[in-house]
């Protein structure tokens, strides 16, 4: 009998996703006879305990007993079982300075890490995560917060609609000024900004249209690799050279900041990557756009006027073109900053079921049985020792 926990999410502010929701855990214990789910009672999970009661699932506090341990984020280090298996999100790839003291102490503790950021088809393709309801619920924000500078609007926040089917409804007659909207990136977080266009009614326009003409209705267009950087001295832009020297290339963005209304980023960045813009470029006159809506969510990253993180609650702050200072949103000179980490937060059932489809689909049958190479990929951690695709990390890993 393998014992599967689903650990309460610590991390303040709780996070109210689950790995698996009551009716996957049903489905899975009577498929899987040798499977057991336990489920550790949370007064904050999007699913009730008495959710996971109803379908089977155990309730308890206590996870000692579980095989493999299951959360969406960060662990907190006084929560960490020793010798456990773990699958989340750990934030810890990058060497994130913020989780190095969580990174040893699972090394300290000789637990087993699979992070969720690390699993991968054979093409490097990520099997989970919750991107595309973060780029729903960021592509909604946008919008929204630009109807509440312009005041030509009003849409309400998404997590006063019980699921993604009734946020829906809340676009029906909604009708939108002639804006300019900038998609950036092409995976996940993409597929749900353009699931939000296209429910809203704003049409998409190639590139080169967007940038030479005015419309009498709202449009977008989409930016992918090509349509964004370009080799500083080929002019071209080949994926997989991007990929191994980001620095040899320049961001064709500025094109778009006199012309844009609205930009949604959802490209992957790290510190070599150029930038969409430069600190510079908010200070021209001609910088038109108003609202930002950064999902990818780097501070000081390809959006430079990315301050950090703001609470779910407040959604928006502004930030001075001149001063470079955080501001409150909505203020003549500033642009509308929404830098939200967990914005799946806003439709955690949709998501957390998801996210539940893609890892019993994928990954679940071969965790619980003799693993696979999906798995090994993913395992940046054995026992507290790095693996060979995390040796990286070593110094990272106080080693």
């Amino acid at each position: 009998m393998i014992t599967i926990g689903l650990i309460r999410e610590g991390k303040i502010p709780a996070d109210n996703r689950v790995a698996l929701i009551p009716s996957q855990c049903k489905w899975l214990q009577k498929n899987f006879p040798s499977l057991h789910i336990v489920a550790q009672s949370s007064p904050h999970r999007c699913f009730a305990d008495k959710e996971y009661l109803s379908a089977g699932v155990e309730v308890k506090e206590d996870m000692g007993d579980c095989d493999i341990l299951l959360g969406i984020k960060e662990v907190p280090i006084q929560d960490l079982i020793a010798g456990k298996k773990y699958l989340f999100f750990s934030h810890t790839k990058k060497r994130q300075l913020y989780n190095q003291q969580l990174f040893r102490t699972m090394i300290d503790k000789k637990i087993t890490l699979i992070d969720y950021e690390c699993l991968e088809h054979e093409d490097g393709q990520r099997i989970l995560g919750f991107g595309f309801f973060a780029g729903v619920v960021g592509a909604h924000n946008g919008i929204m917060a630009y109807g509440n500078r312009t005041g030509q609007y009003h849409l309400e926040r998404v997590y006063k609609q019980q699921n993604f089917k009734q946020l829906i409804h809340t676009y029906f007659g909604l009708k939108l000024p002639n804006i300019k909207v900038a998609i950036t990136g092409s995976g996940r977080v993409a597929h749900g900004l353009l699931e939000v266009m296209n429910l809203l009614g704003i049409i998409e326009m190639d590139p080169d249209e967007y940038l030479e003409r005015n419309f009498a209705y709202p449009v977008f267009t989409q930016l992918k690799g090509h349509g964004l950087y370009a080799h500083k001295l080929t002019g071209t832009y080949n994926r997989e050279d991007f990929h191994l020297r980001p620095q040899d290339y320049n961001c064709k963005f500025s094109d778009y900041l006199k012309t844009t209304d609205i930009l949604m980023n959802g490209i992957y960045w790290d510190r070599l990557m150029p930038r969409l813009f430069e600190w510079e470029d908010m200070s021209d006159p001609g910088f038109n756009i108003k609202t930002i809506a950064d999902i990818t969510d780097d501070k000081d990253g390809s959006v430079p006027c990315n301050l950090g993180d703001i609470k779910m609650e407040d959604l928006v702050y502004g930030v001075d073109k001149i001063s470079r200072q955080q501001t409150a949103p909505y203020l003549p000179g500033s642009v509308d900053v929404m830098a939200v980490g967990n914005l799946p937060n806003e439709l955690p059932r949709d998501a957390s079921r998801y996210f539940g489809e893609q890892l019993i689909k994928y990954i679940l049958e071969d965790l619980v049985k003799e693993g696979s190479p999906i798995i090994e990929r993913a395992t940046m951690l054995k026992d507290g020792v790095l693996t060979p695709p995390f040796l990286y990390l070593s110094e990272y890993a106080n080693f």
